[in-house]
């Protein structure tokens, strides 16, 4: 069976795990705030994919859109089309995030301190 699903055994189990998530929601919400949370999810996991593909997309063809983004002489970066460049970027996304909520949290003034 392994042989004869091969690489879409990652995608049922993906759509699995959507689908179940919005079916939990939906089975404890009214149908308006259901329907608007599939939208946000959508939205989301759009932006999420496209910001994923778009960064393995520059660095591993050097194209956007089908646009040159660096010129004849870019050497792409062959890691990035390969399944491990997805995980890279991954990684790089949330590193940045991460940097960015520490960086946040650490500007806020503490309670009780007066600026003038």
């Amino acid at each position: 069976m392994y042989d004869a699903l091969g690489a879409f055994i990652q995608l049922i189990v993906v759509n699995c795990i959507i689908l179940g998530r919005a079916e939990a929601h939906a089975a404890k919400n009214p149908p308006t705030r259901a329907a608007i949370n599939a939208v946000g999810m959508g939205i989301g996991f759009t932006i999420g994919l496209f910001a994923l593909g778009s960064v393995r997309e520059v660095l591993g063809a050097g194209k956007l859109f089908g646009v040159s983004l660096f010129g004849p002489d870019f050497q792409p970066w062959v890691v990035m089309v390969l399944p491990p460049g997805g995980f890279f970027v991954l990684a790089s996304w949330l590193l940045l995030f991460n940097w960015m909520a520490s960086r946040k949290a650490d500007v806020k003034p503490s309670e009780g301190q007066v600026h003038a």
